[in-house]
Order: C-alpha cells, then structure tokens, then sequence
C-alpha cells in the first residue's frame, strides 16, 4: 500500500505517539509511506523570520532505525494566527501534490485542518479517508478563540470519514456523540514493545548516576511537560513537605520545564531531577530506576479527560505501580486494581507514594504487566493493517 498520512504536530521533534509506533512498523513491512506535518513549535525553535521554509526529511524514522519514511513539511506564516491561517494555502498545495504525484491508496488523518482539507480531496478522487484522532484535538489548540472552529470541523471530518479510528473506549463513546457513525467506528489500542519493555532491564547505573539510594523511593514522569501535566503543583508540594526519602525524576522538556527549573532551584529541591529530553531507546533503563510511575495532569476542562496516553502502557509494562489523576478515559480503560492508583489532584501523589512505598510494590508492579500482556505493538499493527486492507480493496 502507497499511504500518505496528515498530522498537524512535529513528526521529527515530537516524542513517538500511535502513529509513530504503526507506521515505523508499516515501513518495515514494505508499505511506501509519506507524510505530512506542521512545526507546531516553531516559535522556540524558528523565532526569527516571516516565512518557515518547505522542509523535506527523507528516510525518516522515530522508533525503528530501519524505517524509511519522507516527512514533508509545508511552509508556513511565522506570526500567531497566521500560522493556522496560513496551513490551507500552504498545505492544500502540498496534499494536491502528493495525491498526483503519489498516488496514495489510504489518506490517514490525525490534525484538524489539514486532516480536512485532506479529506475534501480524497472524497473528489474516491481515495479512502480514515480519521484517527488520538486526543480530542480541538481542546489543544493554544488560541482558545480558536477552538471552536477547531471542534466544528472536528465534526465534518468525524461525519465524512470513511472509518474512524480511536486509541480507546471512552474517545470512540465521545467520537460518536460529536457525530462519527458508530458502525464505522473503532477501537485500536496503544501498543507496548513488550521486548524493549522489560521488568527484568537493570536499572542501577541510572541511580547511581542521579545519586538515588536503594532505601529511596524514586516517582517517574516522561513526556512533554505541558502546562496542565500537574508536576509544577507537584514540586510545589514536594519544597512544602518533607518527604526525604522520595525522589521524583522528570524526562522530557516542554512549556512546564523552565518553571520547574526555577522552583527547583528557588527551593533548593535536591530531590527533584530535571533530566530533560532522552533517546526513546533509553526510556525503558531510565523506567527499571524507577519505583512508581505517575501521570499527575490538572483536571482541566475537557483537556486530557477522554485519552489513554502510550506512556501508561509503557510504565506498566515495565511492572511499575502508577499513580494518575482519575480521568474517565484511564478509568475506562484500566478499571480497578490494575496497578494503577486514581488521585483528584497532583498534589495527592506524595500522599499515595508514602502508602504504596509500605506495601509490595513488585506485586502491584506485575498487576499492570498482566493486564497490558496482549497489548503488543506488532499484535496491534496487525490490526491497523488489515483493517487499511479492507478500505483499500
């Protein structure tokens, strides 16, 4: 299959989310795949200029080095607002291109308005059109003015898809109820690479070098540090209560990191580790040091409240006990006594790492394992394919 795939987030920069996982894995099973992206960062990393120039990245690839993939990034307006604006000009052109010269059987959309205008133009062409929204994406857009433009043509892609993917139960519930036909759409979970994930790794070199004892209790966070993810109201807590013997660490970088940088250092929080952005292949030694894994997000309105993120198979796929703000997605997916333990605020995760810390944590560990066992990346690419097969055919 030839796939040309339209997200409106960095493909390059951003940590590896679903589609990164399935496609990596498609290119490996001889797929040809192209796609196309949007800088969504560029105002920290192209500041200077008017114009970002069209970008082409050949042979890319984000969790399997052996991946081949082109990621074309079309050029944009640098200046708040009209970036979006810019995006129908800028990347209609693009996709009218790639459908030409291309020739893809499958569109696959993950954005908003590219994803839309890709989908006017496979409906003109008779090229299948599948939307696989793995967040509800309209509530991420920084201009809250935006947003609701951005939920509205939500909506038209949601009615006009050909089939509608969804990363879990509750996202497929909500997908629905904006106007997805609920005989078109589905459900295909995240994956685990349950090689790579491995409770047995040794995760003593990462706390010896990070100065963590055995006695010590070591909480985890991975991802991008945006604004709502709690750990700045976390840190805040941690310089208030004297809790000596946990440790919290934090890889990744994002909107919370320089905060968190300046409470750590105003406090003189020894206990807090910034350890900042990571090779994914390192993940799973910096998840063996750890002892409880946490997703500690603010309970804002309607951000984050129906997704699963890939992190929290990943964490109990390494049999580690998870603390995470009880949101309907999670709740939904995981249930009870799964290995994870549900809070009401970030400031709660001090409070249930003390309980957890005097109990078997190697055995709620293994609950999670068990539960995410059948959650294997290539088990769920498998689905992913053939469910494209079937569109294709």
């Amino acid at each position: 299959m030839k796939i040309l795939l339209i997200q409106e987030s960095d493909w390059i920069a951003r940590n590896p989310h679903q589609q990164h996982h399935l496609i990596d894995r498609l290119s490996l099973r001889g797929h040809r795949i192209k796609v196309i992206d949007y800088p969504i960062d560029w105002r920290k990393n192209e500041p200077r200029g008017l114009i970002y120039p069209r970008r082409l990245f050949k042979g890319a690839w984000k969790v399997k080095p052996e991946a081949k993939i082109d990621v074309i990034r079309p050029s944009i307006l640098k200046l708040p607002i009209l970036d979006y604006l810019s995006i129908p000009i800028t990347h209609s052109l693009e996709i009218k291109k790639q459908i030409q010269k291309f020739k893809p059987d499958i569109i696959v959309g993950f954005g908003i308005i590219n994803t839309y205008i890709g989908l006017k133009e496979a409906k003109k062409r008779g090229i299948p059109f599948v939307y696989y929204p793995i967040d509800v994406l309209y509530t991420l857009i920084p201009e809250k003015t935006l947003q609701a433009i951005g939920r509205w043509l939500m909506k038209k892609i949601l009615r006009s898809a050909d089939l509608v993917i969804t990363i879990n139960k509750r996202l497929r519930q909500l997908m629905i109820e904006m106007g997805a036909n609920p005989h078109d759409t589905i459900v295909i979970e995240a994956g685990i690479d349950l090689e790579k994930f491995n409770p047995s790794l040794d995760g003593s070199k990462i706390r010896k070098k990070y100065n963590i004892k055995d006695d010590e209790i070591l909480l985890f966070f991975m991802g991008y540090l945006y604004e709502f993810s709690g750990l700045k109201e976390l840190a805040l807590e941690m310089a208030k209560k004297n809790h000596p013997r946990i440790k919290l660490m934090i890889v990744g970088e994002g909107d919370a990191y320089n905060d968190l940088k300046n409470i750590k250092d105003e406090n003189g929080l020894k206990n807090l580790i910034l350890v900042g952005s990571q090779p994914y292949d390192r993940i799973p030694e910096f998840l063996a040091a750890a002892d409880i894994c946490i997703l500690p997000a603010r309970r804002e309105e309607k951000i984050m409240q129906d997704i699963v993120p890939i992190k929290i198979y990943e964490y109990l796929a390494m049999a580690k006990p998870v603390i995470a703000t009880g949101f309907p997605g999670i709740k939904m997916e995981f249930g009870e006594d799964n290995g994870i333990h549900y809070i009401e605020k970030p400031e709660d995760v001090l409070t249930v790492a003390s309980e957890l810390a005097t109990g078997d944590l190697q055995g709620e560990g293994m609950k999670g394992r068990r539960f995410v066992e059948s959650n294997d990346w290539e088990v769920i690419t498998d689905k992913f394919e053939e469910t494209l097969k079937k569109l294709v055919i």
